[in-house]
């Protein structure tokens, strides 16, 4: 693959982002009564290709099931406003009325909240008893905390995510979490991520992973690449 020179003893490869790049016909066709979109993570199968991402501006434990029923599958964030307090819905219409001046501040006062582990069972529940497959999110920093909540809770699909995820984490603090072993141990399938390279995702895979989630950052509220200008080009991430 070509190398383009981008500084002094530095080179990197034209990456591409999504709508820089266009899909079109190919010499095949197919009848679309012949074409099945479901897909499979371990022994859950979905009709619905889709995989909504676990963050509060997205998923409840309404939307999830919602979701569910038709044929996705919808990731609830164990570290956001459902498992902090009893009853976000009142925060979550003041959020969505916040102007740009007073968000950050408000939005760390209402996240300043602890996480009940209580509630990660309740809202884990609450999920599984309308019958769909239940998957629930964890950053690696409280997957050793709260993990036990979430399996005896019943979590069929367990999500370590965080802005960027490695197989091998260093830390001068704290032990970091093993995915190998801590997969491993566990008897419900575990999806991971986000990573940006393909030796990061192949590293993530080797640890026994179900799945491994490809992209860098938050969403739309992700503002690493304007402040820091640290960015992934997701065609070529995916591609990869």
């Amino acid at each position: 693959m070509a190398q383009v020179e981008i500084g002094l003893g530095k080179a990197g490869r034209r990456a591409y982002e999504l709508d820089e790049i266009g899909i079109v016909p190919a010499r095949r066709t197919r009848d679309p009564e012949e074409v099945s979109l479901s897909w499979q993570i371990d022994a859950y199968r979905f009709d619905t290709p889709l995989m909504v991402s676990p963050m509060d501006s997205v998923v409840s434990p309404k939307t999830a099931i919602a979701i569910g029923e038709l044929g996705g599958l919808a990731v609830l964030d164990l570290e956001g406003l459902w498992t902090r307090y009893e009853d976000p819905e009142p925060l979550l219409a003041e959020i969505r009325e916040l102007d740009d001046a007073t968000a950050t501040r408000r939005l760390q006062e209402i996240y300043a909240e602890p996480i009940k582990e209580e509630l990660i069972g309740r809202r884990i529940e609450e999920i599984r008893r309308a019958g769909v497959v239940t998957a629930a999110r964890l950053s690696p920093q409280r997957t050793a905390q709260y993990h036990k909540a979430v399996i005896e809770a019943g979590v069929d699909i367990f999500v370590i995510r965080g802005t960027t995820v490695s197989a091998e984490h260093v830390s001068g603090r704290t032990e970091p979490l093993n995915l190998k072993q801590f997969i491993y141990d566990l008897d419900v399938p575990v999806v991971v991520g986000g990573c940006a390279t393909y030796t990061a995702a192949l590293h993530l895979m080797r640890t026994g992973a179900a799945g491994v989630l490809v992209g860098f950052g938050g969403g739309s509220g992700h503002t690493t690449r304007s402040v820091l200008g640290v960015a992934v080009p997701m065609a070529t991430a995916i591609g990869d």
